[in-house]
């Protein structure tokens, strides 16, 4: 296979993924919008909100860590993905086009003599797509694994919190007693059956008491909630109360999941660009 036809390949390669991206991005498609508009967050604000937690006496570092630095860094990682969303997405459709349509007047002997300037042209998109490409996919896969979804409580297959010990019951989730947002579910947990429709999620659950969220806040600031097993002594598990009714969100983490791993491949396609644009840009006789 001349290298001509793999330049070609690659360039249809970012430019079909790249259109597939378009229609599943979780920005773009609004998908994401269900629980923040990442478009209009105000980082500024939540910078000031910090520096003023950080300038207050008797200030605690550990919840300022948790809290008010916690808020602003995911500000700062949601809208730099929605900005690199955006603008990878548009410039990897760009290129794609570009060079897919020079590589395809060369492959039918057309412009022959601008094969060097082709290389040229696909070296240089291949490097900028690859950079914009990349940069994406890591605000992407930091959004992904690392945001907490507020009112989403974390809950095991089985919709428990809560396992009894002796006369306490210990808490699946507690992270640190300063966090409060370990209680709640990330983006990256959400593709689970829990957080999504389940006709008999109920049917293991032998005791209606032990349905209750009343002690998830407890879970926060506490690993041990102690004595709480005797008023509820039928209950083996404590359970989160209400299942979700849908699936969306399934959809948002497969739009994630399924824009990043995209997003890679497009990146290597971008690398594959550059090279094979970098040798006929040497030897366009090779095309």
């Amino acid at each position: 296979m001349g290298k001509g036809l793999l330049f070609f390949c690659c360039a249809c390669c970012i430019l079909a993924l790249t259109i597939v991206n378009l229609s599943i991005g979780p920005i773009i498609s609004g998908a994401a919008y269900r629980y923040v508009n990442f478009g209009t967050l105000n980082c500024k604000a939540d910078k000031d909100t910090w520096d003023d937690a950080k300038d207050a006496p008797n200030h605690d570092d550990d919840k300022i860590k948790y809290d008010e630095e916690y808020e602003y860094n995911t500000c700062i990682r949601e809208k730099g993905m929605h900005d690199m969303e955006y603008t990878a997405f548009i410039f990897d459709v760009v290129i794609g086009f570009v060079c897919g349509l020079i590589g395809l007047l060369h492959l039918f002997d057309l412009k022959k003599d601008f094969v060097s300037n082709t290389g040229l042209i696909g070296l240089v998109c291949g490097i900028v797509g690859f950079v914009l490409t990349f940069v994406y996919v890591i605000f992407n896969g930091v959004v992904y694994t690392t945001v907490y979804v507020n009112g989403l409580y974390k809950r095991d297959g089985d919709y428990a919190y809560a396992e009894k010990e002796g006369n306490n019951f210990k808490c699946f989730y507690f992270d640190h007693e300063k966090n409060s947002n370990s209680k709640y579910a990330k983006i990256s947990d959400l593709g689970k059956k829990q957080y999504n429709y389940e006709k008999d999620w109920d049917k293991d659950i032998a005791h209606a008491e032990c349905k209750t969220p009343a002690y998830i806040s407890l879970c926060t600031t506490k690993e041990i909630i102690e004595g709480a097993a005797a008023l509820l002594p039928n209950c083996n598990y404590l359970y989160i109360d209400t299942p979700n009714l849908d699936i969306t969100n399934k959809d948002l983490s497969d739009r994630f999941l399924t824009t990043l791993i995209l997003s890679l491949i497009v990146c290597l396609a971008n690398i594959g660009l550059a090279l094979f644009g970098f040798l006929l840009f040497r030897s366009p006789s090779d095309f």
